[in-house]
């Protein structure tokens, strides 16, 4: 890389742990080509991104964002995984862990908050954003759909008592 690619990519790194839900160091040291391919495209799908950053430029980016406290990680084949959303980063990462033993996580960050290997694994089975709204939308039909339930029951039940009259009438 020459010195002008390497202040662009620094430049370009460093926006993206301040636009950044969430942020994972993890190693992927042994992880083949179709591999890395497959893992990438799995995040892109997700919304995410995957990057294979030099440790010192990484260093150099995390300086003045918040997710400075993550320094100490990059050390080894260090790869980054980001995401806007701060759950898809981590739970695409610890997914692609469980199925291939190679890439280990070391930790992250979301926002001001410095997260362990342990941490971003919790973080990972939390549901995502789309999920939380998915569920939360199903909370609020609910009620609705009870309410309308118990306003019929009465009308209901009244036009069962008036056809039971009615038949009971024809039948006398």
């Amino acid at each position: 890389m020459e010195r002008a690619e390497k202040r662009e990519f620094v430049t370009e790194l460093n926006e993206v742990f301040k636009a950044s839900g969430s942020v994972v160091v993890a190693h992927y040291a042994g992880v083949t080509v179709a591999q890395m391919n497959d893992f990438r495209s799995k995040m892109r799908a997700a919304g995410g991104t995957v990057k294979v950053a030099k440790n010192r430029l990484a260093k150099i980016a995390l300086q003045g964002t918040e997710a400075e406290g993550i320094t100490d990680l990059f050390k080894g084949q260090t790869l980054i995984a980001y995401s806007t959303d701060p759950i898809v980063a981590p739970k695409v990462v610890v997914d692609f862990a469980k199925t291939n033993d190679k890439v280990v996580v070391l930790g992250g960050a979301m926002g001001t908050t410095t997260l362990n290997a342990e941490a971003v694994k919790s973080l990972a089975t939390l549901p995502s954003l789309d999920e939380l709204r998915a569920k939360l939308l199903g909370m609020i039909q609910t009620p609705a759909t009870r309410i309308a339930g118990v306003v019929q029951a009465p009308a209901a039940q009244l036009a069962r008592v008036f056809a039971a009259y009615a038949k009971k009438d024809e039948a006398a």
